[in-house]
C-alpha cells in the first residue's frame, strides 16, 4: 500500500492515517478500499480492536467520532484558500498535510 515510499518506512500507521482522511473526504481509490478491506483482519489482530479498519484507526488513535466531520471541514476549507490562490490542492497533498499537522510529532 505504502509503494516503497521513503515517507512511510518506520512509520507503519502513517499510509493508515492518510487513507482514513482520504476516506473521510470521500478520494479513497477503490483499490486502496479493497486493499485496506483485506487488510482489515490482520489490523484486528495487530490493534486488538474488532471493527472495520476505519474503526481500528479512530481506536489506535483514539479519534473521537466527530473526526471524519472535522477532516471534511478542513478539506472544505483549504481546498477553498487553495482555489482563491490559484493553486490546486490535491487530496494526496492534504491527506499527507493534515497527518502531519494533527497526528506526527
Amino acid at each position: 500500500m505504502a509503494n516503497g515510499n521513503p515517507r512511510y518506512q518506520g512509520k507503519p500507521l502513517l499510509r493508515l492515517l492518510e487513507c482514513y482522511v482520504l476516506w473521510a473526504i470521500d478520494q479513497l481509490s477503490a483499490m486502496e478500499l479493497s486493499t485496506l478491506k483485506e487488510m482489515t483482519p490482520n489490523l484486528q489482530s495487530v490493534y486488538g480492536v474488532q471493527g472495520d479498519w476505519q474503526q481500528i484507526v479512530a481506536a489506535a488513535m483514539s479519534l473521537p467520532p466527530s473526526m471524519a466531520e472535522t477532516i471534511r471541514s478542513f478539506w472544505s476549507k483549504n481546498t477553498e484558500i487553495a482555489r482563491r490562490n490559484n493553486t490546486t490542492l490535491t487530496p494526496q497533498q492534504f491527506a499527507e498535510m493534515f497527518v502531519d499537522q494533527n497526528f506526527v510529532s
